[in-house]
């Protein structure tokens, strides 16, 4: 067993700028991370900025934590490997506040992205009774703090933007070194080391535009999209190459390779898509569409990523049973939804899928019922077991606490 920072050990966060955290609010995850275009006068949505001029003149602050439990599999040779690990991180920081009766901000702070990973190769050198082994591992991640607002532009036309400070940083190693199998010799004592460490930090934008038309005195219909432009994110690397004993001691001074070298890591675009329907705060069913350039993502020194153009397809459905009702039970919200990701990862020419599924609900606590308690389950499969491709199963799950009150209300006299 393994306890490991981010939402887990992943050796698929080797790649590019590491795993992406999930985008979408604990209420968002439960319904197949759906937001695009839905939103609720009870809880946060930021996955489109837009929606936020479409909430009630009220205060959110929300928290978010978020644990992952792991199985990771593969086939070596005739025998299943399988290392399991367990991982949890605060999902989100957020509040939301009106400026008038069709415009509302909010500020968020929360994990973009997380490097976590140990790998380790052997393989033998040809035409020797040597073997070489070789150690990966990483660790570190990208976080955003943002600034979005949302403006009610003409009846039901809303329009938004976030900017984000993306900042952090990631530090990746590896080394090799040759195990001799010839009686009396043992392992060769030298290990040949490269360390390379770079810091992020730049700002990063989100467009926002939603409708959301009145189809009658009960039904509303939710059109939602999202556009994050290319973008070269600033940052510094540096490299070390150095021998050391399998003991860790030094054998000469470190090479310094690449010292606080300064460059632009492109970010892709990425555009998605979402279409929804809804009765007065007791049913919505929704679907979101999603698509990413990944394929055009590139280092800090301008070396394409090889990663592929992603997309994701979500479904979702949130029900309670009477909004309007004093009975407690009439109150719960209750939520299911789907996933499919093609992620950006290729393994041996083929791209990773991710298909999971999720539960949720929301239990109202509090003065009034305002306040609300919720509890996402996310169960899901990446990848498939086999000696190319590595398998994970997982279970994650999510709880949020959404606090609502009325602020900067002007005092009464009677």
């Amino acid at each position: 067993m393994v306890l490991a920072q981010g939402l887990g050990s992943s050796p698929y966060s080797a790649l590019g700028i590491g795993e992406l955290y999930p985008t979408g609010n604990v209420t968002n995850l439960g319904m197949g991370g759906i937001g695009i275009s839905n939103a609720s006068p009870f809880y946060l949505n930021l996955q489109n900025p837009a929606l936020l001029g479409s909430r009630p003149p009220y205060t959110v602050f929300e928290v978010g934590l978020v644990g992952q439990s792991k199985t990771i599999s593969q086939n070596i040779g005739n025998e299943t490997q399988v290392q399991r690990s367990f991982g949890g991180n605060l999902g989100y920081l957020a509040l939301a506040f009106p400026a008038s009766s069709r415009w509302s901000m909010a500020l968020s702070l929360r994990p973009y992205t997380f490097v976590n990973y140990d790998i380790t190769q052997t393989s033998r050198l040809v035409g020797t009774t040597a073997a070489a082994q070789y150690n990966y591992s990483g660790r570190g991640g990208l976080n955003k703090a943002s600034f979005a607002t949302g403006y009610r532009l003409y009846k039901n036309i809303f329009v938004g933007a976030e900017g984000s400070f993306m900042f952090g940083n990631i530090t990746n190693s590896s080394d090799a070194r040759v195990v001799i199998e010839q009686l009396g010799v043992g392992a060769q004592d030298t290990r040949v080391n490269r360390l390379s460490r770079a810091n992020y930090s730049d700002i990063v934008w989100k467009l926002g535009l939603a409708w959301r038309p009145k189809l009658n005195q009960d039904w509303t219909l939710n059109l939602g999209a999202t556009y994050d432009p290319a973008t070269k994110v600033k940052g510094t690397e540096t490299e070390i190459y150095q021998q050391t004993t399998l003991a860790g001691l030094n054998l000469g001074v470190a090479d310094t390779l690449r010292n606080n070298a300064t460059g632009r890591t492109t970010l892709p675009q990425q555009a998605n898509f979402g279409i929804s329907i809804e009765r007065a705060n007791r049913l919505l069913v929704g679907v979101d569409v999603g698509f990413q350039q990944w394929g055009k993502y590139k280092t800090l020194n301008d070396q394409l990523g090889k990663l592929k153009d992603g997309m994701n397809v979500a479904a979702g459905i949130e029900y309670t049973p009477k909004p309007s009702s004093n009975k407690y039970t009439d109150l719960i919200t209750y939520r299911a939804g789907f996933q499919y990701n093609k992620l950006p990862y290729v393994v041996q020419g083929a791209q990773i899928n991710d298909i999971n599924g999720s539960l949720g609900l929301s239990l109202p606590v509090g003065a009034y019922y305002v306040n609300h308690v919720t509890l996402s389950v996310i169960g899901g499969q990446r990848g498939v077991l086999s000696s190319t491709q590595i398998r994970e199963q997982y279970v994650r799950i999510a709880i949020g606490f959404s606090l609502t009150d009325r602020w900067f209300r002007k005092p009464v006299i009677d």
